[in-house]
């Protein structure tokens, strides 16, 4: 089929997914290059490994008119969409229309992959059921944690009735796919624990260790922007949005302002929660979004790396700064708890709990001894997760759809299940340091 690269030039590998060569695969997404963050952002990263292995890859996304963040990978379809309520800097695609339904129809995909399970995605699920194309999805959204901050953001939203309406809809909406790609066991319990057990798969992320590596600390870069020689700094690194944990943050560098605790802060990102952040932190560094060796160096150039999140489902910002060789102090909740060793690469502390972050965060600031101990322990803890491996996971599942092995007596779906009711062939998570 005209367009499909030369395996024999991919990587030296020949054999590697020989079924997905011409394969049409339709992803559905509520962002793409919109935004920059770990979803957007590891969607990408999908959609440039599915093709570079043969597959044609169709993304239906809404978009904006604001130049993107970042350049996108693969074919872009718009979709209609409008601000999201109370969050204008997301979208909500409203749906598929005739047109959009006209592109799949010449399309004609052999694999629906849906990550965001919104209203275009529950129509993209329709559509491929009633021509019995198979669906797959992602988990990249933390219903429950995600629920308790929409109420601040518009006084129609309800924490009970939305977090048990995201549940009861995530019921409806997930068996009905063939696979479920979460990225941490302990997702794959949360949802198990609210009813969602079929077709569960691990998909954990990865980290580019060539490229985010403690060689990227610059002294220059420091001085550059105020950091003086010798000053401690905690950094945030994200989108600026109150879900990640922002209030948190404040809480932590105002308390070592207060105790008397010498070091500077930094934040990294931008957002619509950035002006407030601004005025509540006079003293901190605001660099804006950063990319690229910029923010490499950014991480690299860091002491200690706070991410009090507790809505992750994976946390790539944390490999990231992990990767840089930072020790991280994040929240003990499902995403930062799968990659951080409590004690031994950096701490975890109890979500919400300001006091535990900042007596974790102060511990690291005085004690440079352990800052450098944390720091190569998690180093080499970042190093065993691999975006190749991470990406050709997620390859290996789409082909047991595309050629399903025999069934496996007891299961009766052709498929053998884990003592963790994780359909394999699953990645093992790396073992402690």
């Amino acid at each position: 089929m005209a367009g499909v690269p030369d395996l024999n030039h991919i990587n030296g590998k020949t054999e590697r997914h020989q079924s997905l060569v011409g394969k049409r695969i339709a992803l559905f997404t509520g962002a793409y290059n919109y935004i920059s963050d770990g979803v957007t952002l590891t969607l990408n990263r999908l959609v440039t490994y599915l093709e570079k292995h043969g597959a044609e890859v169709l993304v239906f996304s809404p978009t904006t008119k604001k130049p993107p963040p970042i350049e996108h990978a693969g074919t872009l379809v718009s979709v209609p969409s409008i601000p999201f309520p109370g969050r204008s800097d997301y979208r909500l695609a409203i749906g598929l229309p005739r047109k959009i339904r006209a592109r799949l129809k010449v399309f004609d995909p052999d694999l629906f992959h849906i990550a965001t399970p919104d209203y275009m995605g529950s129509q993209a699920l329709r559509y491929a059921r009633a021509r019995g194309i198979p669906v797959v999805a992602s988990f990249h959204t933390h219903f429950g944690a995600y629920c308790k901050y929409f109420v601040s953001y518009h006084k129609f939203y309800r924490m009970d009735l939305l977090e048990s309406t995201a549940w009861r809809y995530g019921r409806w909406f997930y068996p009905k796919c063939e696979h479920i790609y979460v990225p941490t066991l302990s997702i794959a319990d949360e949802l198990r624990s609210h009813g969602i057990t079929n077709g569960l798969r691990l998909w954990q992320r990865g980290v580019d260790t060539s490229f985010f590596n403690p060689s990227n600390r610059s002294t220059s870069w420091r001085q550059a922007i105020g950091i003086e020689d010798g000053e401690v700094v905690v950094t945030f690194v994200s989108r600026l949005v109150w879900e990640k944990g922002l209030l948190i943050f404040a809480d932590v560098i105002e308390g070592l302002e207060a105790r008397g605790i010498p070091h500077r802060s930094m934040i990294v990102g931008d957002g619509p929660a950035r002006a407030k952040l601004e005025e509540r932190l006079p003293n901190t560094l605001f660099t804006g979004h950063l990319q690229g060796e910029d923010l490499a160096r950014a991480y690299a150039s860091s002491d200690v790396f706070l991410f009090p999140s507790d809505t992750e489902t994976f946390g790539n910002v944390t490999l990231e700064a992990m990767a840089s060789g930072v020790p991280t102090v994040c929240a003990d909740a499902s995403g930062s708890n799968a990659l951080v060793v409590d004690g031994e690469t950096g701490f975890l502390a109890q979500p919400g709990q300001s006091a535990e972050f900042l007596d974790a965060v102060e511990r690291l600031v005085t004690d440079p001894a352990l800052r450098a101990e944390m720091g190569r322990n998690a180093l080499a803890r970042a190093r065993t997760y691999e975006w190749e491996e991470a990406m050709a996971c997620v390859a290996g599942y789409y082909e047991e759809i595309f050629a399903p092995e025999p069934a496996v007596a007891g299961t009766g779906d052709g498929h053998a299940t884990s003592d963790l009711g994780i359909s394999p062939p699953v990645l093992t998570p790396p073992s402690s340091v």
